[in-house]
């Protein structure tokens, strides 16, 4: 499986799981399981049958690159507060203003150079499926956003973290918003310092692997 087919998986997981956390902070005694579930199902199996059908054609070439190897996903959220919304093209030019660029899967990257195959942290909606619609830009309201970075990445891990997270807070400002944890929690200075520990942490054991 090539870097491109696992970074779409893991994208279409974790968009899943924050439509699903941001829907149980805001529905509060409400059971999302099935719904949850279902989008779950709908999101990955398409993939999967996609890698499927795509591994039918095998390449000996290429054998040594389909395992990736040991992957991480950090995850930050920026909420609007009292549960309302932002105007989808305010927060668009919001994210352009940090440097943050439309492209592949219709989210929004922060790019290592001008290479659009190295993004060191992405931005996606909290609204299913987590893409933003340029052209309707305008209609949308959208609730907040999910800033996320995939490790290994193009640039040394605790680099990367200190560009997003700071990125994070300077959104955050601009928007009046919260910026959360992955689990819904107000990030603290503590769960910050946890969170890059845990970055360098994982760096380190790959690379003695």
């Amino acid at each position: 499986m090539d870097g491109l087919r696992w970074l779409l998986l893991l994208f279409g997981l974790l968009i899943v799981i924050a439509v699903y956390l941001y829907s149980r902070r805001s529905h509060g005694s409400a059971n999302p399981s099935n719904s949850a579930i279902k989008i779950l199902r709908s999101k990955i199996e398409p993939l999967l049958a996609a890698d499927a059908s795509s591994d039918k054609v095998s390449d000996p070439d290429v054998e040594a690159d389909d395992d990736p190897g040991p992957q991480k996903i950090v995850t930050l959220r920026i909420v609007a507060k009292h549960h309302a919304t932002f105007a989808g093209d305010e927060l668009a030019l919001s994210l352009r203003g940090i440097g943050m660029r439309h492209g592949k899967f219709g989210i929004f990257h922060r790019l290592d150079g001008i290479d659009e195959t190295k993004s060191v942290f992405c931005a996606a909606s909290l609204v299913e499926p987590g893409s933003f619609d340029l052209v309707n830009l305008k209609e949308q309201r959208i609730p907040g956003i999910s800033l996320f970075m995939v490790l290994p990445g193009p640039m040394e891990g605790a680099k990367a973290f200190d560009l997003m997270i700071t990125a994070a807070r300077a959104l955050s400002l601009s928007l009046d918003a919260d910026l959360l944890d992955e689990s819904g929690s107000t990030l603290s200075i503590q769960r910050e310092r946890y969170l890059r520990e845990e970055v360098i942490q994982f760096e380190h054991e790959i690379s003695v692997a």
